[in-house]
């Protein structure tokens, strides 16, 4: 049974949505045009324009997937996705997208005010959601008459249907794709609803308010809880020219603009690695003085210094920090590790045994002696040790204060943040 109060309140809300349409379009004219304002004031009576949005939202699609932006001329069949099962976790897709992913709309741009109406938000659910859902209250909203009122609900329920068979247009994109031992013929849509998910977020990396309070930070020389994201060499396809409604709703609100990654490849820059020669461990000349590695501790001592509490997110931000510097030792070990075997079996190598075996593992081929103490030894332990005693040490410079955390503590924090860095180093072995 319908509630005449939701009735009433769905009413009100088409005849606000209706006489806003009106008044835009009265605005629009010159004092001594009253004839088109008169005509206007009937054609925009509720009942007058529910019928007519009735019939021209035949003129209308929701889909997932469209032709127009392969060509702008191509009259393809669009397509309206909606994943009943989830798909691989590894594959991305418009299945991705959260169960409030928004639908685009193809068509007649003249006729998108329908679409606009159908969007009206009533207790968290639109017009035609409640329409698709049969909502008693709604339906009646429509007409007095039941009858009228149900087939107004019925005509604006198909804008999610497709009636014709799919095809292809001479100006589509299609592929021969191997299959089968023969081919299938297939013709590629634009993802809409995907793209404009991916757009929406890259706007919110790059102007959002989170984002721009980490940049400022950064500019300032600030410590912050996040980062941001960059998104190097976009560049910006335009579609629908100076009219971008006639491709889609979704491409009109995005102004035309869709935003192509960039796509090539990496330019991989070799940098002459020197075995760490004339020094006593690589954690305090080689590995220490290096950029990354100075910045990195130097975030690390910041935080520490300014931070007072001993939160959950604090401990997030704090494990983040050390791992970025066991990152940056992981990857200075990995370019020692493939230099020419046995360069650690150098008179001017006079590194920590335990370095020693880490760094040079290719020794073992030709040192039979070296694999035996290589397999023999706790050398992941020891040089864990060595760099946590190293990292407590550099933290400590520049008169930083660790008062707040006593010996006992930090170090009991060190060995659970060093605990994958022994693992890596355990699988070394």
């Amino acid at each position: 049974m319908k509630n005449t109060t939701e009735v009433s309140e769905v009413r009100a809300a088409i005849d606000a949505f209706v006489a806003e349409r009106l008044a835009s379009k009265l605005d629009k004219l010159k004092p001594d045009e009253d004839e088109k304002r008169r005509k206007l004031e009937v054609a925009y009576e509720p009942k007058a324009w529910l019928a007519d949005a009735a019939r021209r939202v035949t003129q209308l699609q929701l889909a997932t997937h469209i032709v127009k932006p392969i060509h702008p001329e191509a009259r393809g069949t669009n397509i309206r996705v909606v994943a009943e099962s989830p798909c691989a976790a590894n594959i991305v897709g418009t299945h991705s997208l959260p169960a409030d992913r928004l639908m685009d709309v193809v068509g007649n741009a003249a006729a998108l005010d329908v679409y606009k109406f159908l969007s009206i938000l009533l207790e968290g659910r639109s017009l035609l959601q409640r329409m698709l859902d049969r909502d008693l209250a709604t339906v009646a909203a429509l007409s007095d008459d039941p009858v009228e009122a149900e087939a107004f609900r019925a005509a604006f329920a198909s804008i999610v249907e497709c009636d014709s068979a799919p095809e292809s247009h001479a100006l589509a994109k299609q592929v021969y794709f191997p299959a089968d031992g023969g081919y299938h013929l297939l013709a590629p849509l634009f993802p809409t609803t995907l793209v404009h998910h991916v757009q929406q977020t890259i706007r919110e990396h790059r102007f959002g308010e989170a984002a721009k309070a980490a940049r400022d930070a950064r500019k300032e020389g600030r410590s912050w809880v996040h980062g941001y994201c960059e998104y190097p060499d976009l560049v910006i396809r335009k579609l629908g020219g100076s009219k971008p409604q006639n491709i889609s709703q979704l491409n009109s609100e995005r102004y035309g603009e869709n935003w192509l990654l960039a796509s090539k490849p990496p330019v991989w820059m070799h940098l002459e690695v020197k075995p760490p020669f004339r020094a006593d461990s690589v954690f305090d000349r080689w590995f220490g003085r290096r950029r990354p590695v100075r910045e990195a501790v130097a975030r690390l001592r910041e935080f520490l210094s300014s931070s007072d509490h001993n939160n959950q997110a604090i401990r997030n931000a704090r494990a983040r920090l050390v791992a970025d510097i066991c990152d940056e030792v992981q990857q200075y070990a990995a370019s020692l590790q493939v230099l020419k075997p046995g360069w650690s079996a150098d008179p001017d190598c006079r590194l920590h045994q335990a370095e020693q075996l880490w760094l040079d593992p290719l020794r073992t081929r030709i040192d039979e002696a070296f694999m035996k103490l290589r397999e023999s030894v706790d050398w992941p332990d020891q040089v864990s040790s060595r760099f946590a005693n190293w990292l407590n040490s550099s933290l400590e410079t520049d008169g930083l204060s660790l008062d707040q955390y006593s010996a006992a503590h930090w170090a009991d924090v060190l060995r659970k943040e060093l605990k994958m860095f022994r693992e890596v180093l355990d699988d070394e072995r």
